[in-house]
């Protein structure tokens, strides 16, 4: 059962949100519509680039078989939409259930692998957007993170001890999940490795898996500058970048769909300028409008 003030936080969180989804759709003749266009436009890119990147790696583990770009891009889409309205990153197994669907004679646990693949680039450079935000001092401090008005970052900074169990429980489940797939451990690992060999090749991963990566997160990043334009909050290279570093953290554990209230909260506490409703209405309208 829920504690009260927990409650009351999660309640806040999608007040939060309903609120800025109010103001987003009372102010829509005050965005600018063409630099929305553009935003969703460059986002669509960054979306595509990431399909073609996961399509490579799943091509370089199934060399002799079929890995319909279209199909992979449908499955990365599919799940990127169901990301953004159901929470616990739900969309990612619906991804990867789609994918495996989508080429023949295919396993779980490298379809898997090849989705994680992944994860080796946005890593690293998800640490780089997180520690320049740090270091500039555009994140807020962590003493200061309970007391925001946002569930899925107030819960884990005020239960330290159920983060460590959360992700000790969940690393337990992957591993039993994952053997429970295979017919054997040999060849669950067999099949593991086999969605990550691409990474036994740094120059095919550089040419086929990263650098269609990198080309997302600078669409990505013209994306965002086009949506800060949209709403008049104003592109800069510090404003994307601290959106970015938000995402990350809204979005490493979100108890609630798309990491509502949270991108919310740590925007409005660290975008400095506009008001609070004009950085409510925008973070909430950008969420709005992706996920249409």
């Amino acid at each position: 059962m829920i504690d009260p003030p927990l409650a009351v936080d999660l309640g806040q969180s999608f007040d939060s949100f309903r609120q800025g989804a109010e103001e987003f759709f009372r102010r829509l003749s005050d965005i600018d519509w063409v630099a929305m266009a553009a935003a969703l436009g460059f986002y669509l890119l960054h979306l595509l680039a990431r399909s073609r990147s996961w399509q490579n790696v799943l091509r370089a583990a199934y060399p002799g078989r079929a890995v319909p770009y279209w199909r992979i891009t449908a499955s990365y889409l599919v799940g990127a939409g169901m990301n953004s309205f159901i929470p616990a990153r739900v969309g990612d197994a619906v991804k990867i259930f789609l994918a495996k669907r989508s080429v023949p004679r295919s396993t779980y646990p490298t379809v898997v692998s090849s989705f994680f693949v992944g994860s080796v680039f946005d890593t690293c450079a998800g640490i780089l957007v997180f520690i320049y935000a740090l270091t500039q001092g555009l994140l807020p401090k962590p003493p200061e993170l309970p007391n925001l008005p946002a569930f899925d970052i107030a819960f884990w900074a005020e239960h330290p001890s159920a983060l460590i169990f959360f992700l000790t429980a969940l690393g337990i489940a992957i591993v039993i999940t994952f053997a429970l797939l295979a017919r054997r451990v040999e060849q669950f690992w067999d099949h593991v490795k086999q969605g990550a060999v691409v990474l036994t090749d740094p120059m095919r991963y550089l040419r086929t898996v990263a650098s269609w990566q990198a080309a997302g997160w600078v669409m990505r990043f013209i994306a965002y500058w086009f949506f800060l334009e949209a709403f008049h909050i104003g592109g800069s290279f510090q404003n994307v970048l601290l959106v970015m570093s938000v995402q990350i953290v809204s979005t490493l554990l979100p108890l609630t769909p798309g990491g509502a209230g949270a991108q919310q909260a740590l925007l409005v506490a660290t975008l400095v300028g506009p008001g609070p409703i004009a950085v409510l209405t925008y973070s909430v309208g950008q969420q709005i409008a992706i996920a249409a």
